[in-house]
């Protein structure tokens, strides 16, 4: 995966000269929505992201997590800008998503889902604080078994018919987005001797643009394999280990049907929501 920020590698590129390219950082707003136009003969302002702190995300070679020693760049990364296609895309709007796609409690021939229900939900905030709008949020995750609707899953715990553990929302207009979901059992994974990972969902998020992409994991709080497992502890920081779980939330239990949990996901900035590091 390569970061983002001056590329000293090409002197011309698709943004033009090394030196306009530095012009329009200096000229853009970090974390701004869109890129403006500068006037005659000045193209447009490319408005940049910054970057996060090199000790926020887990490294890419983390010994004691094993699937990384065959999965992480052997090579430095080298910086890019951002250019015009990093900063106006994904657009991913409210046709792709169902009306009930948030429901991963219910199939679509109204079977029910096993397991203890939840109502996780939060808000999708940026670096400065604002909220992200109508943005695609993704989840997937085990069962209350621990086991994933996954052929390579062959984890010996029931599979449940009517849970296939995906769903997806868009936030709305203050960056909220809420799931009714299962909270998911633990599984062996085999990286070690007695093995165990922690009870979690994976996020998506695409943000308002490329280089706002989130790929990350939610935990609960108290779970007792987190002292265990390798890959909740490669984010060195105990800070940042800390914003992986979420917080239980009262107000948001319903009486005789489900818990609440809340989890609110920062994207860049310095209270970012640590990244799992993404093979390219």
């Amino acid at each position: 995966m390569a970061t983002h920020g001056n590329n000293e590698v090409d002197d011309k590129g698709e943004g033009g000269t090394r030196e306009h390219r530095h012009a329009v950082e200096r000229r853009a707003e970090p974390g701004a929505v869109s890129p403006l136009w500068a006037g005659p003969g000045e193209g447009l302002i490319v408005p940049g992201y910054r970057r996060d702190h090199e000790k926020v995300d887990p490294p890419g070679d983390f010994p004691a997590y094993r699937g990384t020693i065959s999965r992480h760049p052997k090579r430095p990364l080298v910086p890019i800008p951002d250019m015009l296609t990093e900063v106006t895309g994904p657009l991913l709007g409210e046709d792709r998503v169902g009306e009930s796609d948030h429901d991963l409690t219910v199939d679509a021939a109204g079977g029910e889902a096993q397991g203890q229900k939840m109502l996780l939900h939060g808000r999708v905030l940026d670096g400065d604080g604002r909220p992200i709008r109508n943005t695609l949020v993704e989840i997937w995750q085990a069962n209350a078994a621990g086991r994933y609707w996954h052929a390579w899953d062959n984890h010996p715990a029931p599979l449940d018919p009517h849970f296939e553990g995906v769903g997806r929302c868009m936030t709305d207009d203050q960056g909220r987005y809420r799931f009714i979901t299962i909270r998911p059992g633990s599984y062996p994974w085999g990286n070690h001797f007695n093995a165990w990972r922690p009870a979690h969902i994976h996020f998506s998020l695409f943000g308002r643009a490329f280089t706002q992409r989130l790929v990350t994991q939610m935990y609960f709080p108290g779970d007792p394999m987190f002292d265990h497992d390798p890959i909740f502890n490669s984010v060195r920081e105990a800070a940042d280990r800390a914003r992986l779980i979420a917080n239980f939330d009262w107000e948001a239990t319903t009486p005789e049907w489900a818990l609440g949990y809340r989890f609110d996901i920062v994207l860049r900035g310095r209270e970012s929501t640590p990244f799992e590091e993404q093979d390219s």
